[in-house]
Parts: structure tokens; sequence; C-alpha cells
């Protein structure tokens, strides 16, 4: 599993449309300017004596209104003299490495005891359900009022709780106590993901971003049934569909059993993996972004003629069984077991699809062999996958009636800690240790590219331990590196293979993106304002309607015309509104 999947564990969905906002230059953004107000008990992270709040950062009006000086910098990993308790919230899937140890519970995490022991943070979980059940279980706590501490959210959820005044000012507490490194990621993008998540000189969160291209749909598909079969790899869509045919009727592992299936598809039909994003991208549909139309004006990608066009195919794909008849009733984990246990050949995906779970297949399948392609498209040109401006794939904040704020800037200091050379020998699955179960992380924006040019330089030069050791999350370039020396010295492992493939192969999920990026092969989503004020109140709304409709004509129980009476509701429901409000912000930002 890669970051741009571990980014979503408490989301639920990625609602790709709905990045916030990284225009304009903020060297003078309020959000990074020094925090006006000063203590007299600036490293209280570390003197704390008499309970939480002398562990907090002095916030005193007073202050601010008679010294106009910086804060002093206090102990960005200082212990709290005190347990400071941090209630969350966490919607979990299986640990992605098999080294993790059996049983292990996300209460369990190896990461929760270090924090203790290290911070004197104890983090107690109000409740925690498999990724596919936490936007319903969230919507509940939200309709109750029942929020935790601090929170991992959506853009949509983040403008709703900042509008309603339900989050923390972290001005303070980031001046304060924000390492070194977490400044460097938060101000490596000239600080446009920090200002995007400020209003009125006061910062709201964390933004967690990436490298756009991190979303560029590939395909991935099984070279050893299309050897098998006598096939090449499909470039048009309608090569894909024989290539699909061929997968589901053939016998293409040669077992003598007719127990395969051509593409998978999850229940969520745009959603976070092995979705139809690159199915529709071929056909020039770009749901869940916003293109430029003939009337220079922003349209919506669901809407359009080429969507209907490509859910046609989808029908006529299902009806002729080249898609699993169940996928209506499968989430993501239950597709992957499809891929685990060599029932499908054929998955649509981001860069990290081979770390998890194509490793995982490979681990029971010897004959497994999953290559990356260019997405295929209806003319046969290099399909153009949709690449979002900016892409904010979580927003970490604390809530308003928490009483040390300064704890998340904290926490997220821990987590970068935890992932330098210092712990490289302790910081091991094996050990109990599931980065995507702590919270909150916030990953070094540029990591994956790093990875790759860290790694590669080093093998070009034959070394075995990376070289730049400066770099925060160094451990995750030289765990790359030492599998990728396993892997080239022969071990055959998925986990080996997967890190390899996933981050390092030129040919492998990074390396195509990487060309695909350089080669300008994508289509960039225009909109990367805020969630709209109607995107807010109608969006969930929106995208149900959307998803339900598309299954209903996909699986044949609605005729192909029912995507006219689709778009007349979507319009009627909000979606009008949402895209004036998109083209108002497009007509001030373009």
């Amino acid at each position: 599993m890669g970051k741009s999947k571990a980014s979503l564990v408490l989301l639920g969905i990625l609602t790709a449309s709905t990045v916030l906002s990284a225009c304009g230059n903020n060297n003078n953004d309020a959000a990074n300017e020094p925090a006006k107000s000063t203590t007299s008990n600036a490293d209280a992270g570390n003197k704390g004596n008499k309970g939480n709040n002398e562990n907090s950062p002095a916030t005193s009006t007073d202050s601010k209104e008679t010294n106009n000086e910086a804060p002093k910098a206090a102990d960005p990993f200082g212990k709290y003299a005190d347990p400071v308790t941090v209630t969350e919230v966490l919607g979990y899937n299986p640990p992605e490495d098999p080294k993790t140890p059996a049983g292990l519970t996300p209460d369990k995490n190896a990461y929760l005891k270090d924090l203790k022991d290290q911070m004197n943070i104890d983090v107690k979980y109000l409740w925690t359900v498999p990724t596919d059940q936490f936007e319903q279980k969230f919507s509940i706590a939200i309709a109750s009022g029942d929020l935790p501490d601090v929170m991992d959210l959506d853009p949509r959820n983040f403008e709703k709780f900042k509008n309603q005044g339900v989050l923390a000012d972290l001005t303070d507490a980031y001046a304060q106590y924000a390492s070194p490194a977490l400044k460097k990621f938060m101000e490596s993008d000239g600080g446009a993901a920090m200002k995007s998540v400020s209003q009125d000189g006061k910062l709201y969160a964390l933004p967690g971003f990436e490298e756009p291209f991190l979303s560029t749909q590939l395909l991935w598909i099984r070279q050893d049934w299309l050897k098998n079969l006598g096939l090449e790899a499909p470039k048009s869509i309608d090569e894909l569909e024989k290539v699909a045919e061929a997968f589901t009727k053939n016998d293409p592992d040669k077992n003598g059993k007719n127990d395969t299936f051509g593409i998978t598809l999850p229940k969520t039909v745009v959603g976070w993996a092995f979705d139809a994003r690159g199915f529709f991208n071929g056909f020039n549909s770009y749901m869940g972004g916003w293109t430029k139309g003939a009337d220079g004006k922003l349209a919506a990608g669901e809407i359009q003629p080429e969507t209907k066009a490509a859910l046609a195919r989808l029908q006529s794909w299902y009806s002729k069984g080249l898609l699993d008849k169940e996928f209506g009733l499968k989430d993501e984990s239950k597709v992957s077991e499809d891929i685990i246990g060599s029932k499908v050949g054929i998955a649509y995906g981001e860069w990290w699809v081979a770390n998890w779970p194509l490793n995982l297949n490979k681990d029971k399948d010897k004959n497994a062999d999953w290559i990356a392609l260019q997405i295929p498209s209806i003319d046969g040109q290099p399909g153009k996958s949709l690449v979002p401006t900016v892409r904010m794939g979580h927003i970490v904040v604390a809530n308003k009636k928490f009483k040390n704020p300064e704890a998340v800037v904290k926490m997220a200091n821990f987590y970068i800690e935890m992932n330098t050379k210092k712990y490289y020998e302790t910081n091991k699955p094996e050990n109990g240790y599931v980065y995507n179960w702590f919270v909150p992380r916030i990953f070094n924006p540029t990591d994956i590219e790093n990875i790759y040019t860290n790694v590669n330089n080093a093998l070009g030069k034959k070394l075995t331990e990376i070289e730049d050791q400066e770099t925060p999350y160094y451990t995750n370039s030289q765990q790359v590196l030492d599998a990728a020396n396993k892997y080239l010295a022969g071990d055959k492992s998925g986990s080996v293979w997967g890190l390899y493939n996933s981050r390092v192969d030129e040919n492998g999920g990074w390396g195509l993106t990487r060309q695909i990026r350089d080669n300008k092969q994508f289509v960039f989503n225009e909109y990367y304002g805020p969630a709209t004020e109607t995107q807010i109140d109608k969006g969930a709304q929106l995208d149900k309607l959307v998803n339900e409709t598309f299954v209903k004509i996909i699986m044949g129980s609605a005729k192909i015309d029912e995507f006219d009476k689709f778009v007349s509701s979507w319009k009627a429901l909000g979606g009008d509104d949402i895209t004036k409000e998109v083209n108002a912000w497009y007509d001030k930002n373009k």
C-alpha cells in the first residue's frame, strides 16, 4: 500500500475534485508569519508541572497586545510532565506488510507505545471501524457532536467544521512547536497549502498534501496471462475488451478451471483503489474533475457525454461477464482478495498497487507477473489520466474544545522523527509498527520522488546505504534500497518485488508515472479551490446519486438512457449551483 492509500485511512473516500486553494505566493502569509504572542514559559512542553494547561503554549490576549516579538520556539519533542490524553477515531485497513505480527490491533500499534514513552501522550480511540464503514460512522458522530480531540478530515468536512467554529486555532502551536522537518514539508510548495487551511490570519490545520502526479491512473495487468494466451498488451479500449474477454473465457492461468474474470471493480465506481477512474479517463471522461469546455467554462466530468459512452461500454462488459458479477457488493478489501487469489488479471490503480495487493498475489502465485501500462484510450493513443492541480489527501485538525492543541503538532513531529535514521532498526512492521494506523501523519510531499532518485543513485553506485542521510524520511529510502538490492540479487518474495516495482523500476509504478508526467500525457483538474458552499451542503448527496446511478447502469438494472435523467437530477439537486460557484472561483484565479 502506498502513501496515497495511507493518506485516506480516515477519509473513507477521496474527493479528488475538492482540493483546497493553493493560489498565490504566500511568503507573507499570516499562517507562516511568527505568531505575535509571547510566553515566558516557551518551553512548557518540557516544564509543565501543574497539569496540562501549563503545558500549553501561552496565548493570552494581553501578551499579544503588549509584545510583538516572535514567540520563542519550544521543544518540538518535549515530554509532558503529566499525561495528556488525545482522543481519536479511526477507519483502518489491514496492515499491508505480511511481516506485521498476526492479531495486532490499532490500539496496540507500536507507535502509540513510543508516543507515550517519549512525549507522555496517550491516544484513546473513541471508536475504530474498517475504512469502508468510516464515512457512515463519522457522519453519526458529527450529528451527535461527539467529536474527538484530533481529526483527519477530507476537504469538505474541513470547510464545514471551520465555518462552524469547531476547529482550534493552531497558529501559535505551529509557530512554537513545529519541528524543522515539519516546517520544511509545509513550506515545500512555497506555503500554498498552509495558506489554503488559513483564514483571517489563523492557521486551522496541518495540510496533508503530496505530489499531484501520485494520482495518475495506470493499468495493471498480468503479463504471464497475456503470454499464456498469445496476446499483446492493450493500447486501446477495444484491445482491452478483447484481452478481458480472453482472461474470462480462455483459462489464462491454465489450471483447467473456469474461475477467472477480466477486470475488477469495487462497488464504489469512483473511489480510492481498483475503481473506474482510469477507465473513464480512457474515454476522455474526467469523473470527479473539472475541465474547460468549448465555452471556456469549467464543467463537471460526471455529466459529460463521454461519461455516458464509458458507462455504456461497462454495461456491455458486465453483460458479457468480463466484469465481476458481484462487484456491486464488494469493497476494495474484497476486490483485493480476488487479486491476491489470482481470480482477476486486470485492475486500474495508482503507482502503489504493486506494493499492495499485487505483492501478496506474487507470494501466493509464483507465476504472477504484473506489469504497469499507461491507460488504454478509446482512440488507441496514450490515454491521459486526470491529475489534480493540488493533491490534498487529508487535513489534520484539533477540536476547539481540546485543551492541548499543540499536541497535534508535536504528534506530527513525532511521526516524522520516527522515520529518521535513528529509528531505522526498530521502526519496522515485524516490530509492530503500522504506519497507516497512526494519526496524524504528515508525509514529505516529495517523498516518492526522493526515494526514486536516492535509491537509483545508490544502485548506480552499487551502494548499500543511502547517501543523503539528512533528508527526513531517511527510513523510507533505506528500506526501499534494502529491498531493491535483495530483489536484484534474486529474492523473489512479493515484499521486495512490491517495493522495487512501485518505487524504483523505471517501468514500474512511479517510474511509469514519471514518464507520463514528463511527456505531459495527462489532464489537469482545473478546480483547486476550497469546497464551495453547495459542495459542503449537497456534495455527499450528489456523490451518492452518482454512484447509485452508475452501478445500476453498469449492472443493467437501468438502461443507459437513465444517464440523461441522472444529469437533470444532478443539476437540479445542487450541481448547477456548484458549477456557478466553481466558475466564479475560476474567473478570479485562472
